[in-house]
């Protein structure tokens, strides 16, 4: 190939990174009950609401009056729940409750290839399973600024048992202990200032060049 042959491949391809956009990519969001999570998600759903898109979790329990199949869980019966399973059709599944819980591979995709970033709120057992499968992933752990504040947190709810509270506060501690398998941790001691920095890491890594889609080499 000529020397202006090669320049114009060159400036080609060139063009064609910069207009073909990134990758996208799912966000794991974890942290021990009562570390303020939930919120985190909401509030990245409101500020980024065209580029953001939450994972629906799929369930074998019973649809309830005021739930919307494929918007609050994507209802499946147990028999089918458990053949999917056994299809690897989960990202992530557990029973909880004796109840089934699971993250469909196929509806993160889908949501991917539209062109969206995915948000999941997912345990430490599941985001391990995420990174297996979609390793270019975000893993943001929420961390309480103590024990205690946690501690005060759960109290403050007014919903659960001591027993239950002792379980909740049991699990943190394990949890906690393996924040260091996430890219990034995050203290929820001022929300404001924590909530920032998340949205601070989501949109940093919407520009992170290996992202960058390039074309591909001809032979």
């Amino acid at each position: 190939m000529s020397e202006s042959g090669n320049k114009s491949k060159t400036s080609s391809d060139e063009e064609a990174i910069l207009s073909a956009g990134y990758r996208h990519f799912v966000i794991v969001i974890s942290g021990p009950s009562g570390a303020g999570k939930s919120t985190f998600v909401h509030e990245l759903l409101r500020v980024h609401p065209s580029e953001l898109i939450y994972s629906v979790s799929a369930t074998s329990r019973a649809q309830r009056a005021h739930e919307k199949d494929g918007e609050d869980y994507f209802f499946i019966d147990r028999d089918d729940f458990r053949a999917r399973i056994e299809k690897s059709e989960f990202v992530e599944w557990a029973e909880v409750h004796g109840e089934l819980y699971g993250t469909l591979r196929a509806q993160i995709d889908q949501s991917l290839a539209a062109g969206k970033n995915v948000l999941l709120d997912i345990d430490v057992q599941g985001g391990r399973a995420v990174r297996r499968i979609y390793p270019d992933g975000v893993f943001i752990f929420i961390l309480p600024p103590s024990l205690a504040r946690l501690e005060e947190r759960l109290r403050g709810r007014g919903t659960d048992s001591e027993e239950r509270i002792t379980l909740r506060l049991e699990n943190a501690r394990r949890e906690i202990g393996l924040s260091h398998e996430y890219d990034y941790a995050v203290v929820n001691d001022d929300w404001d200032a924590a909530a920032r920095k998340v949205d601070a890491i989501v949109i940093a890594e919407t520009s992170r060049a290996t992202r960058l889609i390039r074309p591909r080499s001809e032979p």
